[in-house]
């Protein structure tokens, strides 16, 4: 999942990678460019479980997000 947050101040980059990590997308990469947004980004996904990697370029910062996985419980056998 793409997500181009450029533009938009925190929390809004925060809260758009929340949402894609409850919606459990496996793969999210997000495009930011508010200065804040490292640190936020960084405690959402570190929150959820997941990894996540910057990348910079010249005009945004670019966020690579790997969810934890998610595990079904109710489809796991008990013995």
């Amino acid at each position: 999942m793409k997500i181009d947050a450029r533009g938009q101040r925190c929390p809004w980059p925060a809260i758009r990678l929340a949402r894609a990590l409850r919606e459990a997308h496996p793969q999210i990469e997000i495009m930011a460019d508010d200065p804040a947004a490292e640190r936020e980004l960084t405690a959402v996904a570190t929150a959820a479980g997941a990894t996540i990697t910057r990348q910079s370029s010249q005009f945004s910062q670019i966020f690579h997000v790997a969810g934890p996985g998610v595990v079904n419980i109710s489809f796991t056998s008990n013995g």
